[in-house]
């Protein structure tokens, strides 16, 4: 019985790093944006949405400048350093957030 639950321990663990290592930007997004975030907008702060329109305001126009913003955005959002969201994760976030927010 041990080593049967020592085995189920091993596999879910597995399953669950695999699930996240190959997890889309849309996934990851959709897990840790969409609340402040809903529909690309933003409900902290109204003039810091999504939209390529207020990304551009905000000289956010590259993938690497919304991933050095999400790194340390300042008041009201969430900073999400390399160990909550690795640059691969982080790229991908900001690569569909460039692509789906027109």
């Amino acid at each position: 019985m041990k080593r049967f639950t020592v085995a189920a321990v091993a596999l879910t663990s597995t399953a669950l790093f695999v699930a996240t290592a190959c997890a889309s930007g849309e996934e990851i997004f959709n897990a840790k944006c969409m609340a402040c975030h809903p529909n690309g907008g933003n409900i902290i702060n109204k003039s810091k949405t999504l939209s390529k329109k207020d990304r551009e305001a905000n000289k956010l126009k590259t993938t690497k400048e919304l991933v050095k913003y999400m790194r340390n955005p300042g008041p009201g959002m969430t900073k999400f350093d390399v160990k909550a969201l690795p640059d691969k994760d982080a790229k991908a976030v900001a690569e569909y957030i460039i692509k789906t927010f027109k």
